[in-house]
C-alpha cells in the first residue's frame, strides 16, 4: 500500500504533463465573437427587413405577370420573382439556424407599395418604377449587412443577395 500511493500520485501528475512545444510554433491566438460595427442592424431587423423586401418583389412580379402588356416586362418579372424566391429561400434557411423566423407578410412600406401597384391605372410604368426603388433600398442594406452585420451567419447570404440585387438592377435599367 506504501507503494501504490506514491505511484498513483505519479501517475497523476503525468497525465497533467503536456506536449513539448516546439520553439518555433506560434502560440494559439485567442478567437473572439464578431461584435457588430456601431450602428449596424441586428440579425432580427435585417432579416425582417430583407424577408419582407423578397416577399414583395415575389408578389408584385406574380402580379406583373399577370397585369403587364409588355411580353419583356413580364419575362423579366419571372426572373426576378424565381431569384427572390430562392434569397428568401436562402435567408430562410440561415435564420432558422439563429432561431429567426421571416414574417409570411409584408412590412408596411412593402405593403403600401404592393398596394398601390395593384390600384395602379398605369402598371408597367408603376411596376418598373417600384422595382428600381426596392433593388436600390436592397442593395443598400445587403451590402451594408455583408460589411457589418452582426450574424457571422447572415453576412455571406447578405453578401450573396447583394451579389443578385446588383444584376436585378442592370436588368431593370434596361427596362
Amino acid at each position: 500500500m506504501r507503494r501504490t500511493v506514491p505511484l498513483i500520485a505519479l501517475l497523476t501528475l503525468a497525465g497533467c504533463a503536456t506536449a513539448p512545444r516546439s520553439p518555433t510554433a506560434p502560440y494559439p491566438r485567442p478567437t473572439y465573437p464578431a461584435r457588430p460595427l456601431p450602428g449596424a442592424l441586428s440579425p432580427a431587423t435585417y432579416l425582417a427587413q430583407a424577408a419582407s423586401i423578397d416577399l414583395f418583389v415575389v408578389r408584385s412580379s406574380e402580379l406583373a405577370q399577370l397585369r403587364s402588356v409588355d411580353p419583356r416586362l413580364r419575362n423579366v418579372a419571372n426572373s426576378l420573382r424565381t431569384e427572390h424566391e430562392g434569397l428568401a429561400s436562402q435567408l430562410s434557411f440561415a435564420g432558422r439556424r439563429l432561431d429567426l423566423l421571416p414574417a409570411a407578410t409584408m412590412l408596411p412600406e412593402q405593403q403600401a407599395m404592393y398596394e398601390e401597384l395593384a390600384a395602379s391605372s398605369d402598371f408597367d410604368r408603376t411596376y418598373v418604377r417600384q422595382q428600381r426603388a426596392i433593388h436600390g433600398a436592397a442593395l443598400s442594406l445587403h451590402s451594408d449587412y455583408a460589411r457589418r452585420g452582426g450574424s457571422p451567419t447572415l453576412r455571406p447570404v447578405a453578401a450573396n443577395a447583394a451579389a443578385v440585387e446588383r444584376r436585378h438592377l442592370e436588368l431593370l435599367r434596361g427596362l
